[in-house]
């Protein structure tokens, strides 16, 4: 049985966001579509991240509720967590653009002044 707790909610998603603290180590079973997926965890991934549900190559597109959010900037195994350590998002990076090292500006990325 799918935990109830390791949430894809569009087929085409290739992470699961944990609504629970997930142990490395741990065997989880994801629900992908009609499909259930067991997975060994590599990382600890807190509640509220997110977790491979498939392995991904560096630049593949890293979708969550069947939106691209981001790229792989780093082959990443299915179990790892998946965060901005190795994924370069379609958002910018508010922490970098705090330090002054880029990650854009969401009103000048959208348009607005």
């Amino acid at each position: 049985m799918a935990d109830r707790y390791l949430e894809v909610v569009e087929p085409e998603d290739n992470v699961a966001t944990a609504l629970r603290d997930v142990e490395a180590g741990e065997t989880v079973t994801v629900a992908v579509g009609d499909e259930q997926r067991e997975i060994e965890v590599v990382d600890d991934v807190q509640f509220g991240h997110k977790l491979a549900v498939t392995d991904l190559s560096d630049g593949d597109t890293i979708r969550k509720y069947g939106k691209s959010i981001g790229n792989a900037t780093e082959d990443i195994p299915a179990g790892t967590w998946v965060h901005v350590h190795n994924v370069e998002s379609n958002y910018g990076r508010g922490d970098l653009a705090a330090d002054g090292e880029g990650g854009g500006d969401a009103a000048a990325s959208a348009g607005g002044d």
